[in-house]
């Protein structure tokens, strides 16, 4: 694995575009953030409104309707990280049982 890999809460995010990964693709669930809007603040530029969706990862599962567990909309990264990170902790350990 690459050593500059970004990390958040022991789980790797990987940025393509305006979407975001977070989580290990070998695990049973990974979560995805799409980032819809941005706007200015402070002369930077910040996410706005953002989505974040728990997918299953089994490649079994071909239509995207059953991969959706939980989608939602949420104003800011932050805001959209932390509701990704508590899904797919709390699926990760029921999926262990």
């Amino acid at each position: 694995m690459a050593e500059n890999i970004l990390m958040y809460k022991g789980k790797p995010l990987v940025k393509s575009g305006n979407t975001i990964y977070y989580g290990y693709m070998d695990e049973p669930y990974v979560a995805i953030i799409q980032i819809k809007s941005t706007r200015e603040i402070n002369g930077e530029e910040v996410a706005d409104k953002v989505t974040v969706q728990l997918f299953r990862t089994d490649p079994a599962i071909t239509r995207l309707k059953d991969k959706i567990v939980k989608n939602a909309e949420r104003k800011g990264l932050y805001s959209a990280l932390e509701i990704g990170c508590i899904w797919l902790e709390r699926e990760l350990k029921s999926s262990d049982k």
